[in-house]
């Protein structure tokens, strides 16, 4: 629980999203978000994923091998997943 508050704060950096919600509501409110962002404003979609430290060669790679995949979704899984990298290895340097 305390994982995913954590993930809602870091994300809400960047979205609307409530603290109160769960991992798979979030991906699915990033997936929206990415989605409009593709159609209307890809700068602020890679100054977000810029800031948030997306690897723009893996995220090239994923989105090749995942093509069958909506091109939201493969971006909003790596998005999430580099924020949940980033409060585990905030966890590790806190101890």
């Amino acid at each position: 629980m305390e994982d995913l508050k954590a993930l809602s704060t870091i994300v809400s950096r960047d979205f609307e999203v409530e603290e109160v919600w769960s991992e798979a509501q979030i991906r699915e409110r990033l997936v929206q978000a990415f989605a409009y962002l593709l159609d209307n404003d890809i700068s602020k979609m890679m100054n977000i994923l810029y800031r948030a430290d997306v690897d723009e060669e893996k995220l090239k790679s994923l989105l090749i091998s995942n093509s069958e995949l909506p091109s939201a979704e493969v971006i909003a899984d790596a998005y999430l997943r580099r924020q949940k990298e980033k409060i585990e290895t905030r966890k590790k340097y806190s101890r």
